[in-house]
């Protein structure tokens, strides 16, 4: 092989082993500790500085900005965080990805040892354990050796180049032209998805001697810039609200970045003078450069978030009154009675959302189709976000309730925590019989679709009818609200039991199409079940709830 070839060839082997690692460790931390770390985003983010600071934690946990970003933009789509708050997560979440791309870049000598370590130990713990954070663990370990193998390989590959003139001086003429350094480190950095790549290509260059400081510096603020690129275009088919976080983080990196560009010869003097090497003075930059972004603009979040909404307005025409909790006022916490009204008005709400859920499993369920599932996730994360928010709510008003306002809070708390589980039912179950049978292509008879729409039905009829009883705490509604999980069951009892003498006959692909078909009905009555728990609270107040379903023995 030419040994310029071999050279491109090994370079990009060693940026493909990097990526790869850096993909496993991504992999291993959001299977294992991802609703953590949405969780801490979530909830842990009172103000600008706590959000700043947990946004550089968990990046520097999670090793990509790019994810990071991801994560927050579909919690703002959920309207779990603001903009604002987001956009802090953002600028933390740059830094501590900075920080550990420099640790990298500057740790090759660290890498000659650590690397086989980190591999022996990931494949003994992920071999020898099934548990998933164990398990998972040992994947993490897996990609860090790899990201530490990468460094070795690719600082191998490139060690031909630190003796061809022509490299040198092709290398060195894209050094003394700033703004092409910045659209070629803008460039390459969008196309790998990952700046950690590029900086160490950057600080192998410098530290072979091929690149002079002075070139690196236009490289890393091209490289800063094109960090926001991957998320923007992401979540370019995104709501205004999820397009907003991504857009303004790459705003306000390229803000200084363009900046930076512009005073890059003034700058390169005062970083040459640093007492250290190329590739820390190339690092430190890097560093330095995404700290001052949060420093710069972590005070003016809310201005730009007002901005954003005005760059990215919702449509009128497609904004969603049910993406979050309207009617909560804290000034009525002081009145418990209307405060209780308040959290009944959510209730009915969330109740239309969870309907708005099952319409659009049973719509994909119907037509055999996946496009619609992808909306599932969203709207069962809107659904976590009114759950938090009511139960919130309603502990704020816990010492402040009579006797009979408790009960009733009591009531709303269990039927809240039902509705959020029959939406977990929708998304993680019901959606994945839906996604097998399209994908096997799997068909059901007439008469079982039949069966099917007669029990959905069901389901709808008792979804309006608990938001009656729940509204009005009757309890002739609730008796008959918990009569038809009695009804349900025996029309189910019926359909499986015309199924198991007609249409579960046969081998292989039929077996597996009549136990989907069970799957099936089986979800529908756990949302079922769910739903009707409305009217137990207040059938068992009156005192006509028995303590057993259970025949007594004469």
């Amino acid at each position: 092989m030419n040994p310029g070839t071999a050279v491109i060839v090994n370079l990009l082997g060693g940026i493909a082993l990097l990526l790869w690692g850096v993909r496993m460790v991504r992999t291993g931390v959001m299977r294992a500790w991802g609703e953590r770390l949405r969780n801490f985003i979530e909830h842990r983010v009172g103000n600008r500085l706590s959000a700043f600071m947990g946004g550089g934690v968990a990046t520097a946990i999670l090793g990509s900005s790019t994810a990071m970003t991801l994560i927050v933009a579909g919690l703002a789509a959920s309207g779990a965080i603001g903009t604002a708050l987001g956009l802090a997560v953002l600028l933390g979440a740059d830094v501590g990805s900075a920080i550990v791309s420099s640790i990298f870049a500057s740790g090759s000598g660290f890498a000659l040892w650590a690397s086989p370590i980190l591999l022996f130990a990931g494949y003994v713990v992920h071999s020898w354990s099934a548990e998933l954070r164990p398990h998972n663990l040992g994947r993490i370990l897996i990609g860090l050796g790899l990201m530490l193998l990468s460094l070795t390989l690719i600082k191998e590959a490139s060690a031909p180049l630190s003796t061809a003139t022509l490299f040198h001086d092709v290398l060195a003429a894209v050094g003394r032209e700033p703004f092409l350094a910045f659209l070629i480190g803008a460039a390459l950095t969008w196309l790998f998805h990952s700046s950690l790549a590029v900086i160490l290509l950057i600080a192998t260059f410098l530290a072979n001697g091929s690149l002079e400081i002075g070139g690196a510096l236009a490289f890393i603020l091209g490289i800063n810039f094109g960090g926001g690129l991957p998320a923007v275009t992401a979540t370019l088919a995104e709501p205004p609200s999820a397009r907003r976080l991504p857009l303004a983080n790459l705003l306000c990196r390229a803000i200084l970045a363009l900046l930076g560009l512009v005073f890059v010869e003034w700058i390169t003097p005062h970083v040459e003078m640093l007492p250290v090497g190329p590739v820390e003075k190339a690092v430190g930059f890097h560093a330095a450069f995404n700290i001052l972004v949060g420093l710069v603009f972590l005070p003016f979040t809310g201005l730009v978030a007002r901005f954003m909404a005005y760059l990215l307005p919702e449509d009128a025409q497609d904004k969603d009154r049910l993406a979050h909790p309207r009617y909560l006022d804290p000034k009525a916490v002081r009145t418990p009675a209307v405060a209780l009204a308040n959290v009944l008005l959510e209730t009915v709400r969330m109740t239309e959302l969870l309907e708005r859920m099952f319409d659009t499993a049973l719509d994909s369920l119907r037509s055999d189709t996946l496009e619609g599932l992808k909306k599932l996730k969203p709207m069962d994360e809107r659904l976590n976000v009114y759950q938090a928010q009511l139960q919130a709510y309603l502990a704020e008003l816990a010492d402040e309730l009579s006797p009979t306002e408790s009960r009733r809070a009591l009531e709303l708390t269990l039927y809240v925590s039902n509705l959020e589980h029959a939406g977990d039912v929708v998304q993680l179950n019901l959606a994945g019989r839906v996604e097998a049978k399209v994908r096997e292509a799997i068909s059901f008879t007439e008469d079982e679709i039949a069966s099917l729409d007669n029990l959905c039905r069901i389901i709808h009829d008792n979804l309006k009818l608990a938001t009656a009883v729940l509204s009005s705490g009757d309890v002739e509604g609730a008796k008959r609200l918990i009569s038809q999980k009695d009804a349900f069951r025996e029309l189910q009892n019926e359909v499986l039991d015309k199924h198991f003498r007609t249409g579960s006959r046969g081998k292989g692909a039929a077996l597996r199409r009549s136990a989907l078909y069970v799957d099936i009905i089986r979800d529908l009555n756990r949302i079922n079940a769910l739903v009707v728990s409305a009217g137990y609270p207040i059938v068992d107040a009156a005192g006509l709830l028995r303590g057993s379903r259970l025949r007594q023995e004469s």
